[in-house]
């Protein structure tokens, strides 16, 4: 008997004996693909400053890791759970800190979606099945936009593709050790991005009661019950470890007026999300006006998505539209024929399951997307697997029946109808228009003439109906390939839109490319004018003090976190960081006059600085600079002793 070799071993890039010799092959490629749109000029993107902010402090000490803080003191965490930065907090630790190291687990992570995502629909519909869905999701501008950058939306998709594969094992094998683990990468899921993680739980636990092959409902509930328990232990098991740590011990939790991590996820980042309002929570300033203003100002330029009102079509046309409805008509087509064609199989059908898994995410996704009142363009990377896979299994389903009259029909009219509704997402200031209309055209044309002359015939040759349908395959992506090229060429992240105008172009990517080349080096130099062990500068929100630590990993006091709203730091800790000399500068708005008390303390306490730019306008705000005494710190902590001490 032959031994295998080890070398032999080490050829990963040959298929499992139970897959065809092509597919290990063809997906590695479709991987490399993917990683090189996503890692396409890695070392100059645009990254999300607040979130680079809080990896790079993260990186700096292992309580600031733990917890999540978002400046190198650990006063603030950041204003979300921090799953996804303890990733590259990690990275930044292991490699220092450079741009490409803080992208670099994105790139990873959507790499391995796209494997994943091959397995999960191999599983049901063969090789060629997963091959088309990992295509489809590869080529796909949102999700190589989203994994260009920093967020955290790309370990959320990567787990929730995962606990997804892991139900699909179950409901194929009724293995419940399976559905456990599809538990288990959906708590995980939630460190990454909170509530959005459950979202789609009633999809992947839904088809497990419906077609697991055990034969008694309840043993099936007992099943999805034991699955709902370990997902809640392992969500809640982050926030319950915080909540046990004395506040003195911890950053203040950002998002809450409370100090509670429990109000940040399921408040600030849960009914916030929904409400007309926010949420008023007690023990909050109100916001000042340059950071009202600073949120107007950005929506009036078009900046982000966030300004686009909730609405069941906003999906489907202007940037959203051209993030994610580029393969729109297939997966609404193929879910439907799947549905339809499966109808009377037994209930534990695999492919009807698997269809009923992904439609049922792309539906809850697509509802919460169009009824949320927040929502910026990356967030649809989320509807991209589920798109994806429905398409790769109608795909390789069509495929298996392309002798059909049926079948040819349908992606005939699905052709027409994709590529009419395509063309019309392309905007007419795209520079390459007349390329993409062109080239998908006539690709188009010549599927349908094919295919529709494979109709006019009463036997047609399988050649010609596997040439009409390998380009309709070709005319069904051909879009969404174009978008994605687009994206890549003009070096866009995670903000931005596919055929966005130059306007936008230069305020998302091109101004704070200046503000690294030009104001870093200058942050650089400001911050290290003092001792490491004092704030280079105290300014109210977390969002206006990111950029400057992300630049320098020195501490720029942050007050009232991203919103600028939250007690924290407290006043009278604020007060002992200048008594004792931590805190010497500090910028604040005199009009309209700032409702933080930290802020109105320094305006009331602290010397005007005179010399340089010490009072300047920012958002229609008077903003001025300040200097704080020693003397006067410790003359305040004084006062405050004896009041407490009377009181």
């Amino acid at each position: 008997m032959r031994v295998p070799s080890r070398l032999g071993q080490l050829r990963f890039w040959r298929s499992p004996a139970d897959q065809p010799r092509w597919a290990r092959p063809a997906l590695l490629a479709v991987a490399a693909l993917a990683s090189a749109g996503y890692a396409w000029g890695i070392g100059n993107v645009a990254l999300e400053p607040f979130y680079g902010a809080a990896a790079r402090s993260m990186s700096m000490s292992w309580h600031n890791f733990i917890f999540g803080a978002f400046d190198p003191w650990g006063t603030i965490s950041v204003d979300k759970l921090p799953g996804a930065l303890w990733v590259q907090a990690l990275f930044l630790r292991i490699f220092g800190f450079h741009l490409w190291v803080i992208v670099l687990p994105q790139v990873i992570e959507g790499a391995l979606t796209v494997l994943v995502l091959d397995r999960a629909v191999r599983r049901v519909a063969g090789a060629g099945a997963g091959l088309a869905a990992a295509f489809v999701l590869a080529v796909s501008p949102v999700t190589i936009l989203l994994n260009r950058g920093n967020i955290s939306d790309s370990l959320l998709i990567l787990l929730l593709v995962l606990a997804a594969d892991a139900t699909t094992k179950a409901f194929m094998t009724g293995r419940v050790g399976s559905l456990l683990m599809a538990g288990v990468w959906v708590g995980l899921a939630f460190q990454a991005k909170m509530l959005q993680a459950w979202l789609v739980v009633p999809a992947l636990f839904g088809v497990y009661l419906i077609a697991a092959p055990a034969a008694a409902l309840l043993r099936r509930l007992g099943h999805v019950a034991l699955a709902i328990v370990v997902m809640v232990l392992v969500s809640v098991s982050f926030m319950t470890a915080v909540s046990a740590v004395p506040a003195h011990d911890r950053p203040y939790v950002d998002g809450s007026c409370d100090n509670s991590i429990f109000s940040q996820v399921f408040v600030y980042n849960g009914l916030d999300r929904f409400a007309a309002t926010r949420v008023h929570q007690q023990g909050c300033s109100p916001p000042s006006h340059f950071l009202v203003e600073a949120g107007k100002i950005g929506a009036a330029l078009g900046l982000g998505t966030a300004s686009i009102p909730p609405g069941w079509g906003r999906l489907l046309h202007g940037p959203f539209g051209r993030d994610d409805a580029w393969v729109v008509i297939p997966s609404v087509v193929a879910a439907a024929a799947l549905l339809i064609a499966r109808r009377r199989r037994p209930r534990t059908d695999a492919l009807r399951a698997a269809a009923l898994l992904w439609s049922g995410w792309a539906v809850l996704t697509w509802v919460f997307f169009s009824e949320g009142r927040y929502l910026n363009s990356y967030y649809l990377a989320a509807l991209i697997p589920a798109l994806a896979a429905v398409c790769g299994l109608g795909g390789a389903t069509a495929w298996r029946h392309r002798e059909a009259v049926a079948t040819r029909l349908v992606v005939l009219l699905t052709v027409v109808a994709s590529t009419v509704y395509t063309l019309a997402l392309v905007p007419a200031t795209a520079g390459v228009r007349a390329w993409i209309i062109a080239s998908v055209v006539i690709v188009a044309v010549l599927a349908v003439g094919i295919l529709g002359a494979s109709l006019r015939r009463r036997r047609a040759s399988l050649w010609t109906i596997t040439c009409g349908l390998a380009l309709a395959a070709v005319a069904l992506v051909s879009s969404s390939a174009w978008a994605s090229g687009s994206v890549v060429v003009a070096g866009l992240g995670p903000f931005d839109t596919p055929y966005q105008s130059p306007g936008i172009t230069y305020l998302s990517q091109g101004l704070p490319t200046y503000n690294r080349a030009v104001n870093w080096p200058l942050l650089v130099r400001f911050a290290h004018a003092s001792p490491p062990s004092v704030a280079a500068d105290v300014l109210e929100s977390s969002y206006f003090a990111s950029d400057d630590i992300f630049a320098t990993g020195r501490e720029f006091l942050p007050v009232g976190g991203f919103t600028g709203q939250v007690p924290a730091p407290s006043l009278p800790q604020f007060i002992d960081y200048v008594a004792t000399g931590r805190v010497v500068a500090a910028t604040g708005a005199v009009a309209p006059r700032s409702h933080n008390p930290v802020i109105i303390w320094v305006i009331e306490h602290c010397a005007k600085q005179t010399e340089g730019n010490a009072m300047f306008t920012f958002q229609g705000t008077t903003m001025q600079r300040y200097h704080c005494t020693r003397a006067v710190g410790l003359k305040a902590e004084r006062t405050g002793r004896a009041e407490r001490a009377a009181s």
